[in-house]
This record gives structure tokens, C-alpha cells and sequence, in this order.
């Protein structure tokens, strides 16, 4: 339920609702604005506490919040969420852009493509220091070897760090060296990861399941943002169909969707989307057309030789070319990249 307060209500007014509503055994999340003060009751619905609420002082009506995901809900908050993480805005008129290789294969290799990306524009490098892989036998990335060579890579350029944690127990050992914890899709429904990302203080990247509802996608977002943590960028990276004429099958209508349902932002990852170099600057335009507020692509130097998805991957030059075309799309949505 959503508890609006009147315009006049004091703070002795508001902090009497948040006590009454845990009283109720429900979690106040509380909203303030320029003009008035929002409560949002959380939790398990007790209708026969709902008339008590009205009746509070202050209060100027209660609302019931129809979706199953609460915090995520535009009922909740209509003003669009805008994440911040070091040189990375995402959200509001910055579309924000994160590129860099698959996996961090040595310091070389990570650190020429984050001059490369930011050269071109990028606001942020992505790059796996934990790789989960559908074969045991793949690399799996260089761990916290790797995670030390992203930091470095931020030393030399600023760049904010994107990078994936794979495991709850690994979330304070990537937060230490990463600005945004992404969870992959294999983890979209790890519920105790999310419950520990949740309690980070680091933005999250939330991608989308490859066979997850839209509903499912953003049920897991309101696990992170129920534990805490109020900076959620939700990925749309594909979803599995009968189609095999790429990777996975990128809906791109999911994002004026998901807006309509959501004030989180949402990111589109081209490269995982489609699976083919050749297709990825053409996806990402048309991201930016459909609105979504960043883009996540992957880019090596030297694609040919990428320990993993170099067949999807773009090099310095075609990311560059990338990035000046969807600064065009950017500038007729009036908005801009970065």
C-alpha cells in the first residue's frame, strides 16, 4: 500500500505513519518530495489494517500497489530512477554506455581497450573477472587477479568498473575493486545473491533471464531493492526462442514496456543479443531509438583472439564507428551518450 501524506503533514506526522506501519509488521520505505511525502507499506497485506492507516494523522489517502514487484513499481514512484556510479549515469538524459572485453585476459589487453572505449566515448568498462560458463572446461576468468587489473585499468582512464559476481560469498571481495556488480542471467533467480547485492552499496546490473518474464525480471530486481539497495539498472541481454539465426532473440519492445511498469532504467546489451559482430551497432541504434536509457557492448582489440565471444565483439575502430552513429540517434531523442 502507498500511504500519501497530506502537504501539511509535519515530520511528527510522517514518523508516527512509519512506526504504524511497523506496527503492522510491514517495512515503511519513504518517499520525499518537493511538495509532499509518499510511505510505501511493504510487505504481507493486512486489510484490516488498511483503515487504520487512513485515519492517521497527516495522511491524505492510502493506495493499494497492484503489481506484485512494489518498489520497482511507476505506482510507487513515477519520476524515473537515474543510477550513478563514478564517470556512469544511466538513466534521465544520459544514456549511459559500458564496453570492454568478455573476460580481463591480461593487463595489456584490458587496459588498451578501456583508452580505446573511453577515447571513443564510453562512460564505463566492462570486462569478467569471474566468468561463469556453460562448460567446465572454458576459461572461467582470472578472479581476483583480474578484478586488480580492472582497478587498474580505472586508475589509468576513470572509468567506472562493470564487472560480474557470481556467487554471495563473492560480493564483498568484487565490491572492493568494482563500481557496479552485474548479475548474469544465469543468476537473474540466485535469490541469495540478489539478497546480498541487495545490501551492497554498489549499483547493480541486473540482467534479464534467458527464459525469465518480464514480471520474473523485475520480481528479482525488488529482491535487491527490498534488501537495500535503491540503485537497480536493469539489462535486457535476450531471451531464448526457436529462431537460430542469432544467439538469443533481442525484444527490443521490452523497453518502452518495462518503462511503463518501472522507474528503474534499463540497458541493452546488443552483443549477447544478437551473437554476431556485424549486427551489434545496428541493435544499439535502435536501443537508443526505442529509449533505453544505456547500452553494455563488448569490444576487444583484437577480437580474432578473445578467450571468449570474440565472435560477437567489436574491435576499437568498429566501436568508435558505433558510438558515433548512436551519438546521432542520441542527439534526435534529445539526448546525449555519456
Amino acid at each position: 500500500m502507498i500511504v500519501v501524506m497530506k502537504r501539511s503533514a509535519s515530520e511528527e506526522d510522517i514518523q508516527a505513519m512509519i512506526e504504524h506501519v511497523e506496527a503492522l509488521k510491514m517495512k515503511p520505505v519513504v518517499l520525499r518530495g518537493t511538495e509532499r511525502t509518499v510511505i510505501a507499506a511493504i510487505g504481507e497485506e493486512r486489510f484490516a489494517g488498511a483503515g487504520s492507516l487512513e485515519s492517521g494523522p497527516g495522511v491524505d489517502e492510502v493506495l493499494p500497489i497492484l503489481a506484485p514487484y512494489k518498489l520497482a513499481s511507476r505506482e510507487l514512484r513515477a519520476e524515473p530512477t537515474v543510477v550513478k556510479a563514478g564517470s556512469l549515469t544511466v538513466g534521465g538524459a544520459n544514456i549511459g554506455v559500458i564496453a570492454g572485453p568478455c573476460s580481463v585476459e591480461n593487463e595489456e589487453q584490458i587496459c588498451a581497450t578501456a583508452r580505446g572505449v573511453k577515447a571513443a566515448g564510453a562512460t564505463a568498462l566492462r570486462g569478467g573477472a569471474f566468468k561463469p560458463r556453460t562448460s567446465p572446461y572454458s576459461f572461467q576468468g582470472l578472479k581476483e587477479e583480474g578484478l586488480k587489473l580492472l582497478a587498474e585499468a580505472r586508475e589509468q582512464t576513470g572509468l567506472a568498473i562493470v564487472t560480474e559476481v557470481v556467487a554471495p560469498d563473492d560480493v564483498e571481495l568484487v565490491s572492493e575493486y568494482a563500481d557496479v556488480l552485474q548479475i548474469g542471467a544465469r543468476n537473474m533467480q540466485n535469490y541469495r545473491l540478489l539478497e546480498c547485492a541487495g545490501k551492497s552499496t554498489r549499483p547493480v546490473l541486473l540482467k534479464r533471464g534467458p527464459s525469465a518474464t518480464v514480471d520474473e525480471w523485475l520480481l528479482a530486481a525488488e529482491y535487491i531493492l527490498d534488501a537495500g539497495n535503491p540503485n537497480v539498472m536493469l539489462c535486457e541481454r535476450g531471451i531464448r526462442t526457436f529462431e537460430a539465426h542469432t544467439r538469443f532473440t533481442l525484444p527490443l519492445a521490452s523497453v518502452p514496456y518495462v518503462q511503463q511498469k518501472t522507474h528503474l532504467p534499463i540497458v541493452i546489451d546488443p552483443s549477447h543479443g544478437t551473437g554476431h559482430t556485424n549486427l551489434v551497432t545496428a541493435m544499439a541504434r535502435a536501443a537508443i531509438a526505442a529509449g533505453a536509457d544505456g547500452v553494455i557492448v563488448e569490444v576487444h582489440p583484437n577480437p580474432d583472439k578473445a578467450m571468449s565471444d570474440g565472435y560477437q565483439s567489436l574491435n576499437l575502430p568498429q566501436f568508435q564507428e558505433m558510438m558515433r552513429q548512436c551519438g546521432r540517434i542520441a542527439e534526435a531523442m534529445d539526448r546525449e551518450l555519456g
